[in-house]
């Protein structure tokens, strides 16, 4: 185990040097001079050089490399160019709100995903089935933006049941006030799709040699389903789920965004707004080194799961 841990993280180092290259050269030569952004509508040619001079972009280019590389080895991306504030103290304080979101959202979509899907497998070509795999279609036909304007508008502004937007100071107000709406659009959103997907591992499975033997043994459905099939499908699944850690971190903007919540994603987007290139360079890696993570977990949940895989 020792050895394949050792193997999998030197693994990561062409990989991260791939991905810090990548954006050094997106950023560098065509995000274009961030010292015009910067200098807003009316610059002059010495607002420009001190600039250019403070962001340290008038070095060479592989002295700006090798600042880049002791920032991501440092943690430490500099300020932001908007607010003047260390980019790894917004990251700080903006991670817990997204988690308060994001980890039930996670869990509480896996859990329906797996019981609709394995309901579904269970009872293939019935009415259940049928209906089941009609509103995952539409489920997925609807925007996002579909979800969150109807529900925002009718359980949070004409019932009142939730904020239309607002985050608290403690973590109970805000989970079970605040993120209790944007969890329920989330897991709509996400539901249809990952039932879809595990239906299809359980269908799988379903049909495997040793569920055939489990049933002329007379092992009861219930017992095969919940001891046999849901371990071995529960594999991919293990892949769905770990794949989706790092892009929700960054990809729940939307939802941020529209409910006034301080998370990443909402940081993300102002990133953008206001082309904070440092912000943005540090999501770009902290992104690429969560995949990476999060594959090597993934990879030693496999052992966890079936002790007949082997590490290699």
């Amino acid at each position: 185990m020792r050895a394949y841990l050792a193997r999998r993280l030197w693994q990561f180092v062409p990989t991260l040097a791939g991905v810090v290259l990548f954006v050094f050269f997106l950023f560098n030569w065509v995000g274009g001079d961030p010292a015009y952004l910067l200098a807003g509508k009316i610059p002059n040619p010495d607002m420009i050089e001190a600039i250019r001079r403070s962001l340290g972009v008038d070095q060479p280019y592989y002295v700006q490399l090798w600042i880049f590389i002791q920032q991501i080895a440092s943690g430490d991306f500099g300020v932001s160019w908007a607010t003047n504030e260390r980019v790894s103290r917004i990251f700080a304080t903006r991670l817990g709100p997204s988690l308060t979101v994001l980890v039930p959202l996670l869990v509480i979509s896996t859990l329906l995903a797996l019981a609709a899907a394995m309901l579904s497998a269970y009872l293939r070509g019935t009415l259940t089935d049928r209906a089941i795999m009609i509103g995952c279609t539409v489920g997925q036909s609807i925007s996002i933006l579909v979800y969150i304007l109807a529900l925002q508008y009718l359980l949070a502004y004409q019932l009142g049941w939730f904020p239309v937007q607002g985050w608290g100071s403690g973590l109970g107000e805000n989970l079970l006030r605040y993120s209790a709406l944007p969890v329920l659009i989330g897991v709509l959103v996400s539901l249809a799709p990952d039932v879809r997907l595990y239906r299809s591992f359980f269908l799988d499975e379903i049909g495997q040699d040793y569920v055939r033997t489990a049933r002329a043994k007379g092992l009861g459905e219930p017992r095969i389903l919940w001891v046999h099939v849901l371990r071995n499908a529960s594999i991919p699944v293990v892949t769905n789920v770990m794949m989706q850690l790092p892009g929700l971190l960054a990809g729940a903007f939307l939802i941020e965004r529209f409910f006034g919540i301080p998370g990443i994603g909402r940081e993300v987007i102002l990133a953008v707004e206001r082309s904070d290139f440092p912000v943005i360079k540090a999501v770009t890696i902290y992104v690429a080194v969560a995949t990476m993570l999060a594959n090597l977990a993934a990879d030693l949940l496999y052992r966890a799961i079936d002790p007949r895989v082997q590490l290699k």
